[in-house]
Protein backbone atom coordinates (compact mmCIF):
# COMPACT_ATOMS: atom_id res chain seq x y z
CA UNK A 1 0.00 0.00 0.00
CA UNK A 2 2.92 2.18 0.70
CA UNK A 3 3.90 1.38 -2.62
CA UNK A 4 1.41 2.35 -4.31
CA UNK A 5 0.52 5.73 -2.75
CA UNK A 6 3.86 6.69 -3.65
CA UNK A 7 4.19 5.38 -7.42
CA UNK A 8 0.59 7.23 -7.77
CA UNK A 9 2.12 10.58 -6.71
CA UNK A 10 5.37 9.69 -8.80
CA UNK A 11 2.68 9.87 -11.79
CA UNK A 12 1.18 13.02 -10.95
CA UNK A 13 4.75 14.83 -9.93
CA UNK A 14 6.57 13.80 -13.11
CA UNK A 15 3.54 14.62 -15.10
CA UNK A 16 2.61 10.93 -16.33
CA UNK A 17 -0.89 11.32 -15.66
CA UNK A 18 -1.97 11.12 -19.11
CA UNK A 19 0.77 8.52 -20.02
CA UNK A 20 -1.95 6.27 -21.14
CA UNK A 21 -5.11 7.74 -21.93
CA UNK A 22 -6.96 4.70 -22.26
CA UNK A 23 -7.74 2.41 -18.77
CA UNK A 24 -6.80 -0.43 -17.72
CA UNK A 25 -4.91 -0.76 -21.35
CA UNK A 26 -2.89 2.13 -22.49
CA UNK A 27 -3.55 3.05 -26.32
CA UNK A 28 -6.86 2.19 -27.52
CA UNK A 29 -7.12 -1.45 -26.19
CA UNK A 30 -3.37 -2.07 -26.62
CA UNK A 31 -0.94 -2.18 -23.85
CA UNK A 32 2.13 -1.26 -26.53
CA UNK A 33 2.63 1.85 -28.11
CA UNK A 34 5.06 4.59 -28.68
CA UNK A 35 6.08 4.39 -25.36
CA UNK A 36 7.72 7.25 -23.62
CA UNK A 37 8.73 7.92 -20.00
CA UNK A 38 5.39 8.82 -19.41
CA UNK A 39 4.16 6.05 -20.21
CA UNK A 40 5.99 3.54 -18.77
CA UNK A 41 5.67 5.85 -15.33
CA UNK A 42 1.57 5.46 -15.47
CA UNK A 43 1.45 2.26 -16.43
CA UNK A 44 3.90 0.98 -13.76
CA UNK A 45 1.50 2.47 -11.21
CA UNK A 46 -1.05 0.15 -12.75
CA UNK A 47 1.20 -2.75 -12.76
CA UNK A 48 1.88 -1.97 -9.29
CA UNK A 49 -1.89 -2.05 -8.50
CA UNK A 50 -2.43 -5.63 -10.16
CA UNK A 51 0.61 -6.84 -7.95
CA UNK A 52 -1.24 -5.47 -4.72
CA UNK A 53 -4.12 -6.87 -5.54
CA UNK A 54 -2.62 -10.07 -5.60
CA UNK A 55 -1.51 -9.95 -2.77
CA UNK A 56 -4.59 -9.22 -0.61
CA UNK A 57 -6.10 -11.79 -2.80
CA UNK A 58 -3.35 -14.19 -0.84
CA UNK A 59 -3.98 -11.88 2.49
CA UNK A 60 -7.20 -13.28 2.43
CA UNK A 61 -6.65 -17.01 1.30
CA UNK A 62 -4.75 -17.14 3.98
CA UNK A 63 -7.30 -15.93 6.47
CA UNK A 64 -9.54 -18.22 5.26
CA UNK A 65 -7.50 -21.49 5.42
CA UNK A 66 -5.43 -19.87 8.62
CA UNK A 67 -5.72 -23.32 11.41
CA UNK A 68 -7.73 -21.00 14.10
CA UNK A 69 -9.94 -19.55 11.89
CA UNK A 70 -10.72 -15.42 12.54
CA UNK A 71 -13.92 -13.19 11.40
CA UNK A 72 -11.81 -10.37 11.88
CA UNK A 73 -8.43 -11.39 9.58
CA UNK A 74 -11.22 -12.23 6.82
CA UNK A 75 -13.29 -9.10 6.86
CA UNK A 76 -10.08 -6.93 6.91
CA UNK A 77 -9.11 -8.81 4.34
CA UNK A 78 -11.87 -8.56 2.17
CA UNK A 79 -11.86 -4.47 2.93
CA UNK A 80 -9.03 -4.46 1.05
CA UNK A 81 -9.77 -6.13 -1.99
CA UNK A 82 -12.73 -4.10 -2.39
CA UNK A 83 -10.71 -1.27 -1.56
CA UNK A 84 -8.23 -1.87 -4.21
CA UNK A 85 -10.80 -2.54 -6.58
CA UNK A 86 -12.66 0.74 -5.87
CA UNK A 87 -9.48 2.48 -5.76
CA UNK A 88 -8.61 1.06 -9.41
CA UNK A 89 -11.91 2.24 -10.85
CA UNK A 90 -11.43 5.54 -9.23
CA UNK A 91 -7.86 5.77 -11.18
CA UNK A 92 -9.94 5.18 -14.20
CA UNK A 93 -12.39 7.90 -13.62
CA UNK A 94 -9.26 10.20 -13.50
CA UNK A 95 -7.87 9.05 -16.50
CA UNK A 96 -11.37 9.76 -18.43
CA UNK A 97 -12.00 12.63 -16.34
CA UNK A 98 -7.99 14.61 -17.58
CA UNK A 99 -7.02 14.25 -14.00
CA UNK A 100 -10.16 15.91 -12.45
CA UNK A 101 -8.17 17.47 -9.28
CA UNK A 102 -11.00 16.51 -6.83
CA UNK A 103 -11.15 13.05 -8.16
CA UNK A 104 -7.36 13.06 -7.75
CA UNK A 105 -7.78 14.26 -4.35
CA UNK A 106 -10.35 11.31 -3.38
CA UNK A 107 -7.83 9.15 -5.39
CA UNK A 108 -5.36 10.04 -2.73
CA UNK A 109 -7.60 9.94 0.34
CA UNK A 110 -8.96 6.51 -0.74
CA UNK A 111 -5.24 5.35 -0.92
CA UNK A 112 -4.35 6.67 2.53
CA UNK A 113 -7.56 4.80 4.28
CA UNK A 114 -6.30 1.28 2.69
CA UNK A 115 -2.84 1.88 4.65
CA UNK A 116 -5.00 2.36 7.74
CA UNK A 117 -6.75 -0.66 6.87
CA UNK A 118 -3.71 -2.86 6.12
CA UNK A 119 -2.00 -1.26 9.11
CA UNK A 120 -4.96 -2.64 11.34
CA UNK A 121 -4.53 -5.79 9.70
CA UNK A 122 -0.77 -6.42 10.34
CA UNK A 123 -1.66 -5.37 14.30
CA UNK A 124 -4.54 -7.98 14.46
CA UNK A 125 -2.54 -10.93 13.02
CA UNK A 126 -0.23 -10.57 15.65
CA UNK A 127 -2.12 -10.20 18.53
CA UNK A 128 -5.05 -12.18 19.87
CA UNK A 129 -8.56 -10.77 19.18
CA UNK A 130 -11.82 -12.03 19.28
CA UNK A 131 -14.31 -13.52 22.21
CA UNK A 132 -12.57 -14.31 25.06
CA UNK A 133 -9.33 -13.06 24.45
CA UNK A 134 -7.51 -10.42 26.72
CA UNK A 135 -7.84 -7.18 26.23
CA UNK A 136 -6.85 -4.23 28.91
CA UNK A 137 -7.12 -0.94 28.33
CA UNK A 138 -3.72 0.51 29.00
CA UNK A 139 -5.57 4.37 30.29
CA UNK A 140 -9.19 5.31 29.59
CA UNK A 141 -8.41 9.20 29.22
CA UNK A 142 -5.81 8.76 26.64
CA UNK A 143 -8.19 6.19 24.75
CA UNK A 144 -10.38 8.93 24.53
CA UNK A 145 -8.04 11.45 23.06
CA UNK A 146 -6.20 8.66 20.69
CA UNK A 147 -9.93 8.50 18.92
CA UNK A 148 -10.31 12.18 18.68
CA UNK A 149 -7.13 12.89 17.19
CA UNK A 150 -8.54 11.45 14.14
CA UNK A 151 -10.35 14.38 13.68
CA UNK A 152 -7.60 16.83 13.41
CA UNK A 153 -5.61 14.26 11.46
CA UNK A 154 -8.35 13.88 9.02
CA UNK A 155 -8.84 17.77 8.43
CA UNK A 156 -5.07 17.48 8.33
CA UNK A 157 -5.04 15.30 5.57
CA UNK A 158 -7.90 17.02 3.36
CA UNK A 159 -6.34 20.07 3.29
CA UNK A 160 -3.20 18.84 2.44
CA UNK A 161 -4.85 17.52 -0.94
CA UNK A 162 -6.52 20.59 -1.42
CA UNK A 163 -3.30 22.53 -1.33
CA UNK A 164 -1.95 19.72 -3.94
CA UNK A 165 -4.77 19.89 -5.78
CA UNK A 166 -4.42 23.82 -6.09
CA UNK A 167 -0.77 23.63 -6.73
CA UNK A 168 1.63 23.60 -9.53
CA UNK A 169 1.38 19.74 -10.01
CA UNK A 170 -1.43 18.96 -12.38
CA UNK A 171 -0.46 15.27 -13.51
CA UNK A 172 -0.60 16.33 -17.04
CA UNK A 173 2.84 17.36 -18.67
CA UNK A 174 3.61 19.34 -21.67
CA UNK A 175 1.36 19.06 -25.07
CA UNK A 176 -1.26 17.40 -23.13
CA UNK A 177 -3.94 18.42 -22.16
CA UNK A 178 -3.98 21.04 -19.00
CA UNK A 179 -5.22 19.54 -16.09
CA UNK A 180 -7.52 21.60 -14.01
CA UNK A 181 -6.76 22.66 -10.45
CA UNK A 182 -9.28 23.41 -7.71
CA UNK A 183 -10.63 26.70 -7.55
CA UNK A 184 -8.86 28.64 -4.36
CA UNK A 185 -5.35 29.87 -4.49
CA UNK A 186 -2.41 28.13 -3.59
CA UNK A 187 -1.13 30.00 -0.73
CA UNK A 188 -4.58 30.33 0.41
CA UNK A 189 -4.67 26.10 0.47
CA UNK A 190 -1.26 25.98 1.68
CA UNK A 191 -2.09 28.63 4.60
CA UNK A 192 -5.02 26.50 5.62
CA UNK A 193 -3.03 23.58 5.60
CA UNK A 194 -0.52 24.98 7.56
CA UNK A 195 -2.91 26.18 10.74
CA UNK A 196 -3.62 22.43 10.44
CA UNK A 197 -0.34 21.14 10.84
CA UNK A 198 0.35 23.67 13.93
CA UNK A 199 -2.86 22.77 15.19
CA UNK A 200 -2.29 19.13 15.09
CA UNK A 201 1.84 19.29 16.09
CA UNK A 202 0.47 21.27 19.46
CA UNK A 203 -1.81 18.21 19.70
CA UNK A 204 1.00 15.23 19.71
CA UNK A 205 3.30 17.60 21.62
CA UNK A 206 0.80 18.36 24.57
CA UNK A 207 -0.19 15.11 24.44
CA UNK A 208 3.95 13.76 24.42
CA UNK A 209 4.21 15.51 27.89
CA UNK A 210 0.65 14.20 29.43
CA UNK A 211 1.90 10.79 28.60
CA UNK A 212 5.64 10.85 29.54
CA UNK A 213 4.76 13.22 33.17
CA UNK A 214 2.50 9.92 33.89
CA UNK A 215 2.82 6.44 34.84
CA UNK A 216 1.96 5.22 31.21
CA UNK A 217 3.40 1.96 29.80
CA UNK A 218 6.24 2.18 27.85
CA UNK A 219 4.20 1.58 24.69
CA UNK A 220 2.33 4.77 24.42
CA UNK A 221 5.29 6.17 25.49
CA UNK A 222 7.13 5.26 22.57
CA UNK A 223 4.15 5.31 19.93
CA UNK A 224 3.62 9.75 20.82
CA UNK A 225 7.10 10.20 20.83
CA UNK A 226 7.25 8.67 17.47
CA UNK A 227 3.99 10.97 16.25
CA UNK A 228 5.98 13.92 17.29
CA UNK A 229 8.86 13.05 15.64
CA UNK A 230 7.29 12.16 12.02
CA UNK A 231 4.62 15.48 12.72
CA UNK A 232 8.12 17.89 12.99
CA UNK A 233 10.06 16.19 10.50
CA UNK A 234 7.19 16.35 7.91
CA UNK A 235 6.78 19.93 9.19
CA UNK A 236 9.90 21.00 8.44
CA UNK A 237 9.44 19.09 4.69
CA UNK A 238 6.51 21.01 4.03
CA UNK A 239 7.88 24.70 5.09
CA UNK A 240 10.98 23.72 2.95
CA UNK A 241 9.16 22.92 -0.27
CA UNK A 242 6.72 25.67 0.00
CA UNK A 243 9.65 28.02 0.34
CA UNK A 244 11.60 26.75 -2.43
CA UNK A 245 8.56 26.24 -4.92
CA UNK A 246 7.46 22.88 -4.44
CA UNK A 247 10.06 20.88 -6.16
CA UNK A 248 8.93 17.60 -6.79
CA UNK A 249 11.46 15.35 -4.59
CA UNK A 250 10.42 17.34 -1.96
CA UNK A 251 6.87 16.64 -2.38
CA UNK A 252 7.47 13.07 -3.10
CA UNK A 253 9.18 13.24 0.44
CA UNK A 254 6.23 15.14 2.03
CA UNK A 255 3.73 12.29 0.59
CA UNK A 256 5.72 9.88 2.19
CA UNK A 257 5.39 11.59 5.43
CA UNK A 258 1.82 11.39 5.09
CA UNK A 259 1.93 7.95 4.87
CA UNK A 260 4.38 7.35 7.93
CA UNK A 261 1.99 9.79 10.31
CA UNK A 262 -0.94 7.50 8.86
CA UNK A 263 0.52 4.34 10.24
CA UNK A 264 1.78 5.98 13.43
CA UNK A 265 -1.60 7.19 13.67
CA UNK A 266 -3.19 3.93 13.24
CA UNK A 267 -0.79 2.38 15.68
CA UNK A 268 -1.15 4.87 18.44
CA UNK A 269 -4.35 4.21 18.56
CA UNK A 270 -4.18 0.38 18.43
CA UNK A 271 -1.79 0.53 21.44
CA UNK A 272 -3.83 1.59 23.85
CA UNK A 273 -5.07 -1.67 24.45
CA UNK A 274 -3.18 -4.39 25.74
CA UNK A 275 -3.23 -7.79 24.33
CA UNK A 276 -1.93 -11.31 23.81
CA UNK A 277 0.34 -12.16 20.79
CA UNK A 278 -0.05 -14.74 18.93
CA UNK A 279 1.71 -17.93 19.28
CA UNK A 280 4.80 -17.57 16.95
CA UNK A 281 4.56 -14.27 16.45
CA UNK A 282 6.48 -12.64 19.16
CA UNK A 283 10.08 -11.46 18.72
CA UNK A 284 13.22 -14.34 19.47
CA UNK A 285 15.40 -12.60 22.43
CA UNK A 286 18.92 -13.49 21.83
CA UNK A 287 20.15 -15.76 24.89
CA UNK A 288 22.25 -14.62 27.24
CA UNK A 289 26.06 -15.10 27.23
CA UNK A 290 27.75 -16.76 30.29
CA UNK A 291 30.15 -14.28 31.98
CA UNK A 292 32.63 -17.32 31.77
CA UNK A 293 31.91 -18.57 28.41
CA UNK A 294 35.25 -18.65 26.02
CA UNK A 295 34.84 -17.47 22.65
Amino acid sequence: MIVIVLSGAAVRLTGSGLGCPDWPTCFKGRITGSWGIHHFIEYGNRVVTVLLLCVVIATLVAAIWREVRRQDLIILSGILIAGVIADAILGAFVVYSKLNPWLVSLHMLLSLSMVVISAVLYHRSKYVYGPGARSDVRDRHFLLIARLLWIPFTVLLITGTMTTGSGPHAGASQGQLVARRLPFAFSSAAWVHSLAAVLFIGLVTGLLFAIWSSDAPSALRLGVRRLVIISLVQAAIGVTQYLTHVPPVLVELHILGAVSLTIGVTQFHLRQSAHDREPGTRRLEQPAVPVNAVS
